[in-house]
This record gives structure tokens, C-alpha cells and sequence, in this order.
């Protein structure tokens, strides 16, 4: 008689990591870089008068945004000046941050210089201010630039849009969560970061009379 074959015990969910799987593909996919890169391709969208127009708006914000700060992040890394892409010790994120507050700044500038919409600029210039005050926080505690990297853009659709971006609002505190559970940051941290990225947006939306309250 053929003996019946054993069933593997199922693997318990926590052993297979499902969730810091998670958490690790949330951090990476929602980081400052990309989230600011897919803001400003809206933004783009929504002030260009043609194709030529909108490439070339792309390409001056996320200079100065995404790709140029990302590079300079990659650059680090590959050559050993910062443990991880995550800048997880503080002593190296004060540092970088420091270069991310130039480029912000210079993007400002230059924006208006050329007379760039004013949408754009006002964005712009409330990426300026966020990085400014994380590389000063920084000095002293870790905030959430991921969580300040989510909310942000979240927050300029709501405010350009209304209600449509609503049902991606769970982004927010799907990141939080995400970062708090790779243990990179604090409940605190995170909501810091989120009110951070908020009230940057707000502030200039309002200064620039891109929305009225």
C-alpha cells in the first residue's frame, strides 16, 4: 500500500517577512525623489502651452528636485561617503541636506528669474523652505522626509483639485507606517514630516494666491 505523501506545514506569515517586504517596497517607491518628480509632472502638465513646453518645464524643476539631488545621493553612496541610500545615520543626513537646500533654492531662483509659472515657482519654493527646516531639524533630531515626501504632493492635488486625489490620501499613513516599521523612524518623526510637508504647501499656495481661504 503506497504511503500518502506529508503536507509542509504551512509557513507562519511572520517568518516569510510579508510585511517589512512591504514596508521595504513602500519606502522605496513613495521616497522624496520620485514622489516630487511625479508632482512636478502634473505641474508641468497642467502650465505647459505644448509638448516642447512641458519637457522643458519637466526638466528645470526636477533638476533641481529629483534628479540632481538623486544623483548626488547615489554618488555618495557609491563612493562610501554615506553608510546607506536611506541616510540612516543623522551626522550624514545634516550634511546632504545641506546640498538638497542649495538646489531647492537655486531652482527657486531660477524659476522666477525666467519667469516661470507661478505655480511652479510657489511649489518650488515650498520644497525650499521644508528642506531648510529639515536640515536644521536634522541637527538635533530625525524627522520624516518620507513622510514630509508623500504629504507634500498629496496636498497640492487636493488643493488644485478638491476631492478627486482624496482616495490616495491612504498613501500618507501607509508611508508612516511603513517607516516606522523598518523602525527608521518614531511615530513622531513621521507626523512631523507629514505636518512639514502640509503647512510648506499651504503657506506658499496661499502666498502665491494659487488657492484662496
Amino acid at each position: 500500500m503506497l504511503e500518502q505523501p506529508q503536507l509542509l506545514a504551512p509557513v507562519p506569515l511572520k517568518n516569510r517577512r510579508v510585511w517589512r517586504d512591504l514596508a521595504k517596497i513602500l519606502s522605496t517607491v513613495f521616497n522624496p525623489f520620485l514622489t516630487s518628480l511625479a508632482l512636478f509632472v502634473i505641474l508641468a502638465h497642467m502650465q505647459a502651452t505644448g509638448a516642447q513646453d512641458f519637457w522643458w518645464l519637466l526638466l528645470l524643476t526636477t533638476s533641481f528636485t529629483s534628479i540632481g539631488p538623486m544623483l548626488y545621493v547615489f554618488w555618495l553612496y557609491a563612493t562610501d561617503r554615506i553608510s546607506d541610500l536611506d541616510m540612516s545615520i543623522r551626522e550624514e543626513r545634516e550634511q546632504v541636506f545641506g546640498a538638497f537646500v542649495i538646489s531647492y533654492l537655486l531652482g527657486t531662483i531660477v524659476l522666477w528669474v525666467i519667469a516661470a509659472p507661478t505655480l511652479l515657482i510657489a511649489a518650488m519654493a515650498g520644497y525650499t523652505l521644508s528642506s531648510i527646516v529639515v536640515q536644521y531639524i536634522t541637527r538635533y533630531w530625525k524627522i520624516s522626509t518620507h513622510a514630509l515626501g508623500i504629504t507634500a504632493p498629496l496636498v497640492a492635488l487636493l488643493l488644485l483639485y478638491g476631492q478627486q486625489p482624496l482616495p490616495f490620501l491612504v498613501l500618507i499613513p501607509m508611508v508612516c507606517w511603513a517607516r516606522m516599521y523598518l523602525k527608521a523612524h518614531s511615530l513622531l518623526q513621521v507626523l512631523a514630516g507629514a505636518l512639514l510637508g502640509a503647512s510648506s504647501v499651504v503657506l506658499f499656495f496661499w502666498g502665491f494666491h494659487i488657492v484662496k481661504f
